[in-house]
């Protein structure tokens, strides 16, 4: 038998499984959800002759209206960081 742990001591993907993912999926369709969905090709850094680009940005969660219709981002942290 495993032990859940305190909130503070979750990681990001603990308090996922165990907060948000229940919390959203509760109330919002899951055919209108995705997780961890690029939404950056990344980020283009020229130094001189080299050019090379940046690991893409991911959301945790994408809320969508409709097909291609996204109305919400989530993103998931630790409860070691602030919400601001």
């Amino acid at each position: 038998m495993s032990k859940v742990l305190n909130k503070k001591q979750m990681t990001e993907e603990a308090i996922k499984l165990h907060y948000i993912t229940p919390s959203i999926t509760s109330k919002w369709n899951k055919d209108k959800i995705t997780m961890e969905t690029q939404i950056t090709d990344g980020k283009i850094n020229i130094r001189g002759n080299l050019r090379f680009r940046e690991k893409p940005k991911k959301a945790d969660y994408i809320l969508y209206l409709n097909n291609n219709n996204p109305i919400a981002v989530v993103e998931a942290k630790d409860n070691k960081k602030s919400i601001s």
